[in-house]
């Protein structure tokens, strides 16, 4: 049941015409249903006019909810419909993180460092939103991803790479997330008026209760609109940046003072390319190493060599793959995604930070145009401070940037590590 608060304000806030244009831009071609209390209305439903907003609101709508899908026609789609049918009537659909958390501290820390992590992945254009509780909505518009991948249509992948992206990442920000939580885990929290002592809270606990909402990635569910009221707090979700984040007080998202901005950001095209293969390649070697523990046998009989151990490798007697060799001559065009290739290359075959630096400084001297040294410096102090993660696997990535040439070892592996390992065996 909406608090007596929210109904006090709901016609005036509503009759906004700042608020009904940012709600109604953001919503074109999504399914939107408002909500009356504790109950929706009927779906599907969308909006044709920004004054529908008000209209709703008189019928008794409180709030305004939508999906991360986008429609040909949102009135043309059913529950009864199959995957198939929603595939064909899907236009696309934007990657929609929610931060929700018990603690405002929590959400604010988790939400800072999937920030981190998308950008890291050279996403720069990132849509944040409070939630109007205690949470915050990320959002990467669909126009950022490739319209294919792996042989795939991205607009017919909804919600199983959404899903995959969302664990990636929150796998990718883990041991950061647990530092920091475990750094206010003696401490008392203030947000705002609320109080919060964590005591004995376990901090895998903590982590469970902050981290990216998995059931949100699915067909035809529904998130608060932009600016949108809150039943139980009567805030506004409004739209925040990213340095604001640390100061944000629930006081910043009342009614009465928000000043409204756009909540969708203008995405380069491609730009999130790198985020969705390395997390497709992050989830298909996770998948295998589930398949390996449970017994799983390769063509070979064998059972599936992983990297769950330390890769111990003469440096002097490493023997490179022809992509990274390619790579190493220095590049023209495709330079930041063969920097991340490289650092998670060596860092995989142990070399140290300061090993690193030295590798990549006099790659990117053969580069033309080179590098900025303050990326690279970001790029692999970032990594450092994080768990080691793997190299894309042999795929459609190295051939994008120009350095695939395989010869007949790179037909029996799967990952430029692969052939490192291997050769270094021979060698041996």
């Amino acid at each position: 049941m909406a608090n007596s608060k929210i109904s006090s304000i709901l016609s005036m806030y509503y009759s906004r015409k700042d608020v009904q244009q940012e709600i109604y831009n953001f919503c074109k071609n999504r399914e939107v249903v408002p909500r009356y209390g504790e109950g929706f209305g009927k779906r599907p439903d969308t909006l044709e006019y920004p004054s529908d907003i008000l209209q709703h609101v008189k019928n008794g709508a409180t709030s305004f909810h939508c999906s991360e899908e986008l429609w040909k026609n949102p009135l043309e789609i059913s529950t009864d419909m199959q995957k198939e049918q929603l595939d064909e009537q899907r236009e696309g659909w934007d990657l929609l993180i929610d931060i929700d958390s018990k603690y405002l501290d929590y959400s604010k820390i988790m939400a800072r460092l999937i920030i981190e992590a998308l950008e890291f992945h050279n996403v720069k254009n990132i849509g944040i939103k409070f939630s109007g509780n205690k949470g915050f909505h990320l959002i990467v518009p669909g126009r950022a991803f490739p319209k294919q991948a792996n042989g795939l249509e991205t607009q017919t992948m909804f919600p199983e790479w959404a899903r995959i992206i969302s664990l990636y990442l929150h796998d990718f920000v883990k041991p950061k997330l647990i530092e920091k939580i475990s750094n206010l885990n003696s401490k008392e929290i203030h947000s705002g008026s609320a109080k919060y002592i964590k005591g004995d809270e376990k901090v895998g606990d903590a982590i469970e209760k902050v981290a990216p909402d998995i059931v949100l990635v699915s067909s035809r569910h529904l998130f608060r609109c932009p600016y949108s009221l809150h039943e139980k707090t009567a805030l506004a979700s409004i739209v925040i940046d990213k340095h604001e984040i640390e100061n944000f007080k629930p006081s910043d998202a009342d009614p009465l003072k928000v000043k409204v901005r756009q909540y969708m950001p203008e995405a380069r095209e491609n730009e999130a390319r790198e985020l969705l293969i390395q997390a497709l390649d992050w989830y298909k070697e996770k998948t295998q190493k589930q398949e390996t523990r449970k017994g799983f046998e390769g063509k070979d009989g064998q059972k599936n060599h992983k990297f769950d151990k330390e890769i111990i490798i003469d440096h002097a007697k490493i023997i490179m793959p022809p992509c990274v060799q390619a790579i190493l001559k220095g590049l023209k065009d495709g330079k930041k995604r063969a920097l991340f290739i490289l650092i998670n290359y060596l860092r995989f075959l142990n070399f140290s930070e300061q090993e690193v630096i030295e590798k990549i400084e006099e790659w990117n001297k053969k580069n033309n145009p080179i590098l900025k040294q303050g990326y690279i410096n970001g790029q692999i102090s970032y990594a450092f401070k994080h768990k080691k993660i793997m190299p894309p696997n042999c795929e459609k990535h190295y051939k994008d940037i120009g350095v695939c040439s395989p010869d007949r070892l790179c037909e029996k592996i799967k990952n430029p590590l692969n052939y490192t390992i291997l050769s270094s065996r021979k060698s041996a």
